[in-house]
């Protein structure tokens, strides 16, 4: 797909009250299993068997289904997805399908090896958490002494081997005085992008509650983020951050800046939160969800079709109609933009559709519905 087809898909999400649902990525948690302790772990993954995950047989149905939507890029993740032994398999699979394949690992387990065969089966980028500027701070965060050695080894294993990586970055109040450093560590490592996460409090998570930011600092940390633009070569994204397409196009009229796809990139049109619109989540299990850290069950593959769930879901159904949006969510002219992060409201209210929790944006327009 070209620039100029991305343009048109994606800005027909954004077109009246409806949000169409356009398929760009899926994250597969091919399994739980994990050989770190992460403390923000959505899935709380251990190192050990999980029974229950889907077969190789079964993936691979499961792409034929996805096939028959569209061909979005599918993120391998888990838990680690390098403890999966058919991991390879499956990414030449989706490759032969027309899928963009892309890998999510901690690092730790890289060899030469799995570098090669990573290439070799048509993964074409990874991406690795670092969310410390230095082993002290990371090795915290991922309760492993030796991870940011092990990520830092895997991740120059990488570059070696021309294969594209990202650095993910998730924000506390632990790390988010050393989001700087850890960005210009992204750049010094050759990351081709940065991504940031938000916290959302599940899995856990939960036990983080008092680490997640506040609304002040949520909204200080966008605007420094947006403040990069132009300065960093790195492709950056916010990601469980809706509130980042808002500031943006609030900085941009400040500035006098026409928000379009040459001077913003993918961020003029696209939304902040994908889940259940442009985005889906398949557990180990087979469980589809709007997000991963949305875990309200839509649907199991090993009961209805992939296609099946995606257009029929009724929470799929409710995240693509922005009249059912609660609160002010529901009043604010930024809602096709941004539409808060669903997890977080589900997490803190028991309503997918309930109002972003950590906004302190006060809604101004009565035509919500109009481009902004």
């Amino acid at each position: 797909m070209d620039h100029t087809e991305m343009k048109g898909h994606l800005g027909a999400t954004l077109a009246g009250s409806t949000l169409c649902a356009n398929l760009r990525l899926v994250a597969w948690e091919l399994t739980r299993s994990c050989n770190l302790a992460c403390v923000h772990c959505r899935a709380a993954a251990r190192d050990c068997p999980y029974e229950g995950e889907l077969s190789t047989t079964e993936c691979k149905r499961v792409m034929d289904e996805i096939a028959q939507v569209a061909k979005p890029i599918i993120i391998l993740t888990g838990g680690e997805p390098l403890l999966r032994p058919d991991v390879f398999e499956l990414a030449k699979y989706g490759d032969s399908l027309g899928f963009k394949m892309t890998m999510a690992t901690n690092g730790t387990l890289l060899t030469e090896q799995l570098v090669q065969k990573m290439t070799a089966s048509a993964i074409q980028r990874i991406s690795v958490s670092i969310d410390g500027a230095n082993a002290g701070s990371h090795d915290a965060f991922r309760k492993v002494s030796g991870a940011f050695e092990g990520a830092l080894r895997g991740i120059a294993l990488a570059r070696q081997a021309h294969l594209d990586f990202q650095i993910n970055t998730t924000i506390t109040r632990a790390n988010i005085e050393e989001f700087p450093k850890i960005h210009d560590l992204a750049v010094s490592l050759g990351a081709v992008a940065h991504h940031i996460f938000m916290l959302v409090p599940m899995g856990r998570g939960k036990d983080l509650e008092q680490a997640a930011i506040s609304a002040e600092e949520y909204e200080k940390t966008l605007h420094w983020f947006y403040d990069q633009r132009g300065k960093s070569a790195l492709q950056l994204k916010a990601t469980c951050a809706p509130h980042y397409y808002r500031i943006m196009r609030q900085r941009a009229k400040a500035e006098g800046t026409e928000i379009t796809f040459d001077t913003f990139g993918l961020d003029a049109v696209t939304r902040g939160c994908l889940g259940g619109t442009g985005f889906v989540f398949l557990s180990h299990l087979g469980q589809v969800q709007p997000c991963g850290y949305l875990e309200v069950d839509c649907g199991n593959v090993r009961e209805k079709s992939f296609r099946d769930i995606w257009l029929n879901s009724p929470v799929f159904k409710d995240l693509r109609d922005l009249k059912r949006y609660e609160g002010k969510c529901g009043k604010c002219e930024y809602i096709r933009v941004c539409g808060g992060c669903r997890a977080r409201a589900y997490e803190l209210t028991g309503s997918h559709m309930a109002e972003e929790p950590l906004c302190q944006y006060k809604p101004q327009k009565k035509d919500i519905y109009s481009i902004v």
